[in-house]
């Protein structure tokens, strides 16, 4: 974009360059995103049809890629429609061409905006009300028109704040006088749980008076009326003080079938009232319906997890399914929703095209690439699918972003082993490891996890004890290497004839972690612990001796205080403390993890080993390896 002219004025130009410079450096930053759009907007003082073909192209270039990156904004896709209305009147745009970047500009008109709008957010009530109304105002056709209504209502009927959608639907009827459509549209509103179902069902009690029989209820239950009514017999009269059977005309036996009619609509309008009051608890409390990039509070992530649970638990599928697609409008950014839905919609019968649906819209739009975990699981639905080569396209494509990602490499090395054996993993991990891409850390997990395949998977203990032995040197600093070995050689099965041998084998690794390693003080004591549990549960007649020395040794007062006073610095010694005495943990700032940022950087620092930057990103230490 460096040599591309935005239009406008010399200082128009120069600030969108700049601005579009901020935006690039952080795409993330959503107050850059709007200063550039708002910038954009009022090139030349507003864009209209007599607005140079520079500015135009470069406005709706801004807007586009705006709108790729939050295509849930739905107020900004009604601007950028009404855009193209200023630009190029109801029909069409011109065709714009500008200089080489731009060359490819498409014709566009404002209901091609629209129609990308409601692709990228298919249940907005106010982009579906304003698309309809208009394609009312533009279009003399009422098939065209009234397809374009049903598809908004298929998207947006069932929202419990539609009614401006479907005030729009009865208002164009109304133009038309077609009040058998209005009557038809009334007879869905009634059925469905929302704001204003009391007004609609008023009406539509109202309009039943007048309408015709078979418009009011389906042809078998009328009929089974009107076998009731006639199987009733004739009716009584009082006729000069005396009762006188008289047979039903036709006029009395519609005048009973409408009575009849009408307390059927009751019932359907008791029903609805209570599906409405049912949900009013949760709907009142959803402040926010609409996507915005600020968090929500922990108040209304809970209260939509309740209402999930209220209506998965109330069995209808399209309404589940609807509020879930509202759900993540307004929790786009949570993962936990994303699996949520996966995972209901995947119990549901032959539904494997909308599971992978999901975890697309998951991956590729909403679950930033430093949160890779939503991808993987979508690697395993694919594997899962039979789609082995998906399965595996998707691992490359997160280590092309975060290159040197160990859950990733983990993850993709089991992968290869289910479906390609032992020498299949392996090679994954040989070929990390020798890449620049991965820190000292990384690669210390890596091996750990090398040796893991050996012993567990080929069942070959020396091998995978060779591992340890001939990497060790390497990787003086690893946590995630020195635990897994020490549990190694832990947990191997000994019988009372191998227990001395396998003894010596725990205690040199014990010894090389005390003397050798560089790890924190904390770490080596935990370690430490677990040696003197194993000390008195399997250990020989000395184990006594050993454990209470290295009780006064790991939690002697005497030495501790020792150590504190290593160089008479006040830094010094408070770090000693903390390694000593525990860390108070990691603090979580959602903000920053989405823009990639590692939380245990903080951590790492206070702890004296932070690890060494790839590509600007350092690797968190997987839980199990801590």
């Amino acid at each position: 974009m460096t040599d591309f002219s935005f239009g406008g004025s010399e200082e128009e130009n120069a600030e969108l360059k700049k601005l579009n410079a901020e935006v690039a450096e952080d795409v993330d930053n959503f107050d850059n995103w709007e200063k550039l759009v708002r910038a954009a907007e009022a090139l030349e003082g507003g864009l209209n049809r007599n607005s140079s073909p520079q500015s135009i192209a470069a406005t709706r270039e801004v807007y586009d890629r705006f709108l790729a990156k939050f295509p849930l904004l739905f107020g900004y896709w009604k601007k950028y429609a009404d855009l193209e209305f200023a630009i190029a009147g109801t029909e069409a745009a011109e065709m714009v061409q500008s200089p080489s970047h731009c060359s490819n500009i498409k014709r566009l008109t404002r209901m091609q905006v629209y129609e990308r709008g409601v692709a990228s957010i298919t249940n907005s009530v106010d982009l579906w009300t304003n698309y309809c109304g208009f394609k009312v105002e533009t279009s003399h056709d009422p098939d065209v028109i009234r397809e374009l209504f049903e598809r908004g209502a298929n998207c947006v009927g069932l929202d419990f704040l539609a009614h401006p959608f479907w005030d729009k639907y009865l208002e164009y009827e109304e133009r038309l006088e077609a009040y058998d459509k209005i009557f038809a549209i009334l007879d869905r509103v009634v059925h469905i749980p929302m704001h204003q179902y009391a007004r609609y069902f008023e009406r539509y009690r109202q309009l039943a008076q007048t309408r015709p029989l078979t418009e009011l209820l389906p042809a078998d239950t009328l009929a089974q009326f009107r076998l009731e009514i006639e199987t009733e017999g004739p009716v009584v009269v009082q006729a000069g003080g005396q009762q006188i059977k008289t047979e039903r005309g036709e006029l009395e036996i519609e005048r009973e079938m409408r009575t009849r009619i009408d307390n059927f609509h009751l019932e359907i309008f008791g029903r609805t009232q209570t599906e409405t009051t049912k949900r009013w608890t949760y709907e009142s409390e959803i402040k926010r319906p609409y996507f915005h990039i600020t968090e929500l509070d922990e108040p209304q992530l809970i209260n939509w997890r309740k209402y999930l649970d209220f209506e998965e638990v109330e069995g209808d599928y399209a309404r589940t399914q609807f509020l879930y697609e509202r759900c993540l409008v307004t929790c786009a950014f949570y993962d936990e929703f994303w699996y949520r839905y996966a995972r209901w919609m995947s119990a549901q019968e032959g539904k494997e095209e909308e599971v992978r649906n999901i975890y697309q819209r998951a991956s590729m739009l909403y679950a930033p690439i430093s949160r890779p975990s939503i991808r993987l699981q979508y690697a395993y639905f694919e594997e899962m699918s039979g789609r082995v080569d998906v399965a595996i396209a998707i691992h490359e494509a997160i280590l092309t972003s975060l290159p040197g990602h160990l859950e990733t490499t983990v993850s993709w090395a089991n992968l290869q082993r289910r479906h390609g054996g032992l020498d299949a993993a392996i090679e994954v991990y040989k070929a990390q490891i020798d890449s620049p891409q991965f820190d000292i850390y990384a690669k210390a997990a890596l091996v750990a996890e090398w040796a893991r395949l050996l012993w567990k998977i080929k069942g070959s203990v020396e091998e995978a004890r060779q591992v340890f032995q001939k990497n060790q040197h390497w990787y003086l600093d690893s946590r995630a290497f020195w635990i897994n070995y020490f549990f190694f050689e832990l947990e191997q099965p000994t019988s009372a004839e191998t227990e001395n041998v396998q003894y010596l084998r725990i205690k040199q690794v014990h010894d090389d972690i005390r003397r050798k390693s560089h790890l924190p003080p904390l770490t080596v004591k935990d370690i430490t612990h677990y040696y003197m549990v194993y000390l008195l549960e399997r250990g020989t007649k000395d184990a006594a001796k050993e454990y209470l020395m290295l009780d006064r040794e790991v939690n002697g007062q005497s030495v501790n205080k020792a150590k504190l006073a290593e160089d008479g610095k006040e830094s010094t010694t408070n770090r000693r403390l903390m390694m000593e005495n525990g860390h108070p943990g990691v603090e979580i700032d959602e903000v920053a993890i989405r823009k990639g940022e590692n939380p245990y950087t903080k951590y790492y620092q206070q702890q004296g080993e932070q690890p060494m930057p790839v590509n600007g990103q350092t690797t968190p230490v997987p839980l199990r390896y801590q």
